[in-house]
């Protein structure tokens, strides 16, 4: 197949590009990383640090764990194999996340990490005509993906009054024509989470044509509900799952997008790639370790839950995450912040232009959160 064969060029043109767009659709698909929003590591470059050795780095949401020892020692056994593709070991991978999600093994496609198919998404349903639709503050990449092929991206606010969760009525109402409405829950960088409900009335009650798009990259962390049941009832959902976060694979790559299969064909339309098969090794042996998520899952929590008491008893303002990212208020421009905390050789997250004076911190292991209270006091004194 050519970039852009002839059918896709048809869809393309019915959803409003014109022909002008298509070397710039090309340039995204054959371009990959090296376009400046594309996938987690090119979004992660902009948390990129020069950090010396004895350095906290709780800045890009990364799990300080890394894999289990079960995926490690799976992982290093598939290097022997190194020289072969080996696609079966994706194929287990698929067998085995469609067996526990309850959908057919039709339904699930395996990716390097899960920025991909978002990406692959956006130019799937979006386009001049058809908008994408984000919170804000939300996780950027989607939104930089539709702005790179002309189609509007509307940035809906927060719900300050209900924990910050996704307005998914105003998600709805930003455009009758949407293409895609993307939510990612808990959200990234607030981590904070949208109540199942609201996410099945955003499904029953979205634009027509739009497909809704649910990142549960951080849904283990929180214990909230996966949509793998709106997937099965055959609604016009995309899930993304990623192994970066609580399993801790976020070097290794991989990730999973489930969604009906004609779903899945329009994102492969823009995308094929050979899985890394110590990534796929190390992700099927994670998805077998039944203890895995509870035990991780506490882990961040006692660790985030001791933040959080620090900074309530320091009086800092912070809004109340469920994920393994938070942000505070630091009442001046965040950057500052920033700039500050790394000179004490603890590095930080990065700022959101909807907040200027929020920062995003990820939640690390209990020592390394002692040593960031330790330079954010001093910073903040």
């Amino acid at each position: 197949m050519t970039v852009l064969n002839e059918d896709l060029k048809r869809d393309l043109i019915n959803r409003g590009f014109s022909r002008r767009n298509f070397g710039r659709i090309a340039a995204m698909v054959t371009a990959g990383a090296t376009l400046p929003f594309y996938n987690e590591p090119a979004l992660a470059q902009l948390s990129k640090v020069n950090a010396p050795p004895d350095a906290v780095l709780i800045n890009a949401n990364e799990n300080p764990l890394g894999p289990c020892a079960e995926a490690r020692e799976a992982a290093a056994k598939m290097i022997e194999q190194g020289g072969r593709y080996r696609y079966s070991e994706a194929d287990k991978v698929v067998q085995i996340l469609a067996e526990q999600e309850g959908v057919k093994e039709s339904y699930v496609r395996v990716h390097p990490g899960s920025s991909g198919p978002l990406h692959q998404a956006v130019l799937a349903f979006c386009s001049p005509t058809r908008p994408f639709v984000m919170a804000d503050p939300g996780y950027e990449a989607g939104g930089r993906a539709a702005d790179f092929i002309g189609a509007k991206t509307f940035r809906v606010p927060l719900m300050a009054d209900k924990g910050y969760c996704h307005d998914v009525k105003a998600m709805v109402a930003a455009s009758p024509d949407a293409g895609l409405i993307y939510i990612c829950n808990p959200n990234n960088p607030t981590g904070t989470l949208t109540p199942q409900s609201d996410i099945e009335w955003l499904v029953a009650n979205k634009p027509k044509n739009a497909v809704i798009m649910i990142d549960e990259a951080y849904t283990h962390i929180a214990g909230a509900p996966f949509n793998s049941p709106m997937v099965a009832a055959d609604k016009d959902v995309i899930l993304l799952r990623t192994f970066s976060k609580i399993y801790g694979m976020a070097g290794l790559r991989a990730g999973a997008a489930i969604a009906r299969p004609d779903l899945l064909q329009k994102i492969s339309n823009f995308s094929s790639t050979m899985m890394p098969i110590t990534g796929m090794a190390a992700a099927s042996a994670s998805l077998q370790v039944k203890s895995l998520i509870p035990t991780r899952r506490k882990y961040i929590a006692d660790s985030r839950s001791e933040t959080f008491s620090f900074l309530a008893k320091n009086n800092f303002t912070f809004v109340p995450s469920e994920s393994n990212c938070f942000m505070i208020d630091v009442k001046r421009p965040g950057r500052q912040i920033v700039d500050a905390m790394a000179m004490e050789k603890v590095f930080i997250g990065r700022v959101w232009p909807a907040w200027p004076t929020h920062v995003r911190v990820t939640v690390g292991t209990p020592e390394e959160m002692k040593k960031f209270q330790t330079a954010f006091l001093k910073v903040m004194a």
